[in-house]
C-alpha cells in the first residue's frame, strides 16, 4: 500500500528543515502525484511567512509544464538588503519583470511574445538566492522540488533596467563577485537564450491561476549566470553592463 501524499505535512517538514539549513534525500518523501498535489504543498509552506510580495519566479519543468513559486525573503537592494546565508546557497544573476497590465488566461488564444512584451512595465536586474530542503534539488522528483518553492531562498531587486533588456540581455558583460572574489566573469547567457521563454510559456498555461500575472505582479526569468554556490557570507557586488547590484549574505 502506497503512503498517502499529505500537502500540509510536507510543508511542515519543509519548513522545519529549511529553518534549520538541513536537506534531506528525496526517498525518504512521499512524492506529489500531480502538479495540483505539488502547488497544493508550495502554498502550504508559503502560509506560515506571510509571503506578500506578489514576486515570482517562473520556469518550466522537463516535461515542458511551465510552473511558478513565489520569491521569499523578498529584499530591494536600494534599502540595503542582506539575504540569510545557509550551507549550500547558490546564487544567480537575473532580469526581473514588472507587469503593467493584466495577463488573463486566454484559451485559444496564445499570447505572443510581443503581447508578454507589450504588458511589461519595466525590467530590473536582480538576484536569486537558492537552497532546496531536497539533497537533489529537482534532480529526482521536479514536482517534490515545486513544492519546495523551487528552492527559491531569497531575492534582491536591484535597478530599474531598460526595457530592452528582455531583448539584448545575452551577451551583456557580466561580473560577480562575492566576499572579493570573482565568481562569474564573462557575458550573460540564459538558458533558453531569450529571457522570456519561460514568462511566455507560464502566460499560455490554461492550469495556471486566475489570479496569476496581474498588473503589478514581479517575475524573475531566470539565470544568467549559472547558479554559483556562495561557500560562506560575504558581499555581492554584480556588473552588468553598466548597471550595478550590491547587497550581502549573512549568517543569521
Amino acid at each position: 500500500m502506497t503512503e498517502t501524499f499529505d500537502p500540509r505535512g510536507l510543508a511542515v517538514r519543509f519548513h522545519s528543515l529549511r529553518q534549520a539549513g538541513r536537506q534531506e534525500e528525496t526517498g525518504s518523501f512521499t512524492l506529489p502525484a500531480d502538479l495540483h498535489q505539488a502547488m497544493e504543498a508550495q502554498n502550504f509552506l508559503a502560509a506560515p511567512d506571510g509571503i506578500s510580495s506578489n514576486a515570482w519566479k517562473v520556469t518550466v519543468s522537463p516535461q515542458g509544464q511551465a510552473v511558478t513559486a513565489p520569491l521569499h525573503p523578498y529584499a530591494e537592494a536600494a534599502a540595503g538588503a542582506s539575504i540569510p546565508w545557509y550551507p549550500g546557497l547558490k546564487f544567480e544573476t537575473e532580469i526581473a519583470v514588472r507587469l503593467g497590465k493584466d495577463l488573463p488566461i486566454r484559451p485559444g488564444a496564445p499570447y505572443s511574445r510581443a503581447d508578454v512584451v507589450e504588458a511589461i512595465s519595466a525590467a530590473y536586474l536582480g538576484a536569486e538566492l537558492l537552497v532546496s530542503a531536497l539533497r537533489e534539488s529537482g534532480g529526482v522528483s521536479f514536482l517534490l522540488f515545486v513544492a519546495d518553492r523551487l528552492g527559491n531562498s531569497g531575492y534582491v531587486l536591484g535597478p530599474k533596467l531598460e526595457k530592452s533588456f528582455v531583448d539584448k540581455a545575452g551577451g551583456t558583460p557580466l561580473k560577480v563577485t562575492h566576499a572579493g572574489r570573482t565568481i562569474y566573469d564573462g557575458p550573460a547567457q540564459h538558458p533558453k537564450g531569450d529571457v522570456l521563454t519561460w514568462l511566455v510559456d507560464y502566460a499560455n498555461d490554461g492550469l495556471r491561476p486566475e489570479t496569476s500575472l496581474k498588473a503589478g505582479a514581479l517575475i524573475t526569468t531566470g539565470t544568467l549566470s549559472g547558479a554559483v554556490e556562495l561557500t560562506e557570507p560575504g558581499e555581492i557586488d554584480i556588473l552588468f553592463g553598466d548597471s550595478r547590484l550590491s547587497f550581502s549574505v549573512s549568517k543569521r
